[in-house]
């Protein structure tokens, strides 16, 4: 990578795609920069910004660090996560914290 900017990469959960457990990654530069890769395999399928240089890093990348990456997509719960940030965030433990202020010993 050329660009000094900072590049951040995003993973889903895994899922099945044609018999084979799948995770999508995303790796995203600046404002307008993309890529978007599958794992296994390492293939960009779609980008804007990046140089074919860039993009076969991005590639290898993938390929070299598919099975972390695979087994960190393994914790990834989308519906535990939402549960969590919906029921147990700070603002949502407010009342609770006050309702444990005021019961009586």
């Amino acid at each position: 990578m050329n660009r000094s900017e900072e590049l951040r990469m995003t993973y889903s959960g895994l899922f099945m795609h044609k018999g084979e457990k799948t995770v999508r990654v995303s790796f995203e530069r600046g404002e307008k920069d993309f890529a978007e890769g599958i794992l296994p395999g390492g293939t960009i399928e779609k980008s804007s910004g990046f140089s074919p240089e860039e993009l076969q890093q991005l590639s290898d990348y993938l390929v070299y660090h598919a099975a972390d990456i695979m087994k960190k997509a393994k914790e990834v719960n989308p519906i535990r996560d939402w549960i969590r940030e919906k029921y147990f965030s700070r603002q949502s433990l407010f009342p609770f914290a006050i309702l444990l202020c005021y019961l009586p010993e």
